[in-house]
């Protein structure tokens, strides 16, 4: 078939729509890209020549949305969101070419509300908990769609979403 249609066969693929097809126990190396394209999108701007509420714009609209994709599929690990979160953080107060500055709040208190003393940013791993269970949420409302029959069939045939329980192997698709 390859042949009459002129494309090249390819036995396996790495990535798909710029996310890995296979996904082993060290989830870490594989999501590097995401840390790698926040790291370059906040090095390509010269922190200084913004006010704090460009900064801010910037971060929330443009290097919070960086790992969105991703983490709507994958459920990333623990380091490399708390990595994620330091690069936000160092850029916020100024940190620069390996020279971190004093951070005058901690992660958590910079993602409460203004009105309780916080700047609103977001916690990446709940955001990422929150997408995840948007996932859910959409195989349990709509069990006959094409993505519900293909994970309830590879992941729980023989239960419904709700009352099974993690595999050995949970990220294959």
């Amino acid at each position: 078939m390859a042949d009459f249609l002129g494309v090249k066969q390819v036995e396996c693929h790495k990535k798909y729509l710029g996310l890995p097809t296979f996904v082993g126990c060290c989830k870490k190396d594989l999501f590097a890209f995401v840390k790698n394209k926040v790291w370059n999108k906040l090095k390509g701007w010269n922190g200084s020549i913004f006010s704090m509420v460009g900064k801010e714009v910037l971060l929330k609209v443009v290097v919070q949305a960086v790992p969105t994709y991703a983490m709507s599929c994958f459920n990333l690990c623990k380091r490399l969101i708390k990595d994620l979160h330091r690069l936000i953080a160092d850029f916020w107060w100024g940190s620069k070419g390996g020279k971190s500055k004093m951070h005058w709040s901690k992660w958590n208190e910079m993602c409460l509300g203004k009105d309780r003393g916080g700047f609103v940013f977001r916690d990446l791993g709940c955001f990422n908990q929150a997408l995840l269970a948007k996932q859910g949420w959409r195989l349990v409302k709509n069990p006959d769609s094409l993505v519900g029959r293909v994970l309830t069939s590879c992941y729980f045939p023989s239960r419904s979403f709700l009352t099974t329980k993690k595999g050995l192997y949970p990220s294959f698709i």
